[in-house]
């Protein structure tokens, strides 16, 4: 599988019920767990003081990823998503190991 970077911004639509974003949150976590399990997310960070999500995901190309991973979140309709594909590096300290 390829590896992307990818920073999500989930902005819920004005007058949305406050219970239905908790629903949907939990849900969140619920598939997160899921798609780590596949090896599709990799690693998540959430900048501090900031309410959006950067991340390493999986999948074997952009619309994989797109339609068959990120897709499947349950805040992903709320969601924008920057995908920047990555590829190793040759100084990588990773490599060594």
């Amino acid at each position: 599988m390829k590896e992307f970077l990818v920073e999500l911004t989930t902005t819920p639509p004005a007058g949305t019920d406050p219970a239905e974003v908790e629903r949907r949150r939990a849900a969140e976590a619920v598939r997160a767990k899921e798609l780590t399990a596949q090896g599709h997310l990799y690693r998540l960070w959430r900048p501090v003081g900031e309410l959006r999500s950067i991340g390493v995901w999986r999948a074997d190309n952009e619309t994989e990823l797109r339609e068959e991973v990120l897709g499947t979140l349950p805040l992903w309709p709320w969601m924008t998503a920057v995908v920047t594909p990555l590829q190793s590096h040759p100084n990588d300290p990773g490599l060594d190991s």
